[in-house]
């Protein structure tokens, strides 16, 4: 496939695969709410969507779209799940932000970019209930598209069982691909969810890829595929096995804090938050991330 091409019939997969992951999780998400009131007297939280849109700096559309985040539930203190697809002209700053390794003279000499996906970001009220974030996204630029995003979980009561099962069904979905794509992109969510200034990881891990394009674009686009349905095969059996465990007041006191540490790389690390707030994105989806409530020791 020329690198050239407008690629209006894959965008258009893109956009519709990513907006079926954000339909399928929230619905998914809201059944767990609903089980884990059963039988109390609580009513079980649901999603609140808002359309969200996207202006260049003259105020001219870029696109936008939907934000869906449920608060204050039994199981979900909050979760947002975003999917969108903004357009445009990149300027200098993106460009270099863009650049990453790899070279940007083509994509100077044309800016114009399209990008679409699905992001995803839970904030447990249990304590003992992993966070976890997810994200997939499709690129384009006339002279070249690719993919990225990962998962990776969030732990602030490290679980030794969580992390290798989460690993393993991340794991097999790679190696569904690639046999060398999990190791790759472990290492590479190591190197990147890290907290420099913490000199610490803000969790356990999990996958990271960015610029992938190896030329054949369906190839890619079924691992990001399998990417988004592995995310639920590897996380929901964490929810089932922790939602209903007592927690002390111990325990939230170290859930704000780790959910201080999380605040701190999405704000000052998080390349996907720059771009957004850069790209005229609606800034309350772009910071959709952000828990409801952290500490700081």
């Amino acid at each position: 496939m020329k690198q050239d091409e407008e690629m209006h019939d894959e965008k258009r997969q893109a956009r519709e695969w990513f907006v079926n992951v954000q339909e399928s999780v929230c619905q998914r998400f809201e059944q767990l709410e609903t089980d884990s009131v059963a039988g109390g007297a609580d009513t079980p939280a649901s999603f609140a969507l808002r359309e969200t849109s996207t202006r260049a700096a003259d105020g001219s559309d870029r696109g936008g779209g939907v934000m869906a985040v449920m608060r204050d539930g039994n199981l979900f203190e909050k979760v947002g799940v975003n999917a969108s697809t903004v357009y445009g002209v990149l300027d200098e700053d993106s460009l270099h932000r863009l650049a990453a390794g790899k070279s940007i003279d083509g994509i100077r000499n044309d800016p114009r970019f399209w990008a679409s996906g699905v992001s995803l970001v839970a904030h447990m009220r249990n304590p003992r209930v992993p966070s976890v974030h997810f994200n997939t996204r499709m690129f384009w630029t006339p002279s070249r598209w690719w993919f990225g995003g990962g998962t990776d979980l969030n732990p602030c009561i490290e679980y030794d069982d969580d992390t290798r099962d989460f690993h393993a069904a991340l794991r097999t979905c790679c190696d569904r691909t690639d046999g060398a794509y999990y190791q790759r992109f472990r290492e590479w969510a190591d190197r990147y969810f890290f907290v420099t200034h913490r000199q610490r990881a803000r969790g356990v891990g999990g996958i990271f890829f960015d610029d992938l394009n190896t030329g054949d674009w369906r190839t890619d686009f079924q691992f990001v595929q399998d990417v988004g349905r592995a995310f639920l095969k590897a996380y929901l059996p964490l929810v089932l096995r922790r939602m209903d465990e007592e927690w002390m007041d111990a325990d939230r006191e170290k859930q704000l804090i780790h959910r201080g540490l999380y605040a701190e790389f999405n704000l000052v690390y998080d390349r996907g938050t720059k771009f957004g707030l850069e790209s005229g994105h609606d800034p309350d989806a772009v910071l959709m991330s952000l828990p409801p409530l952290a500490r700081w020791p």
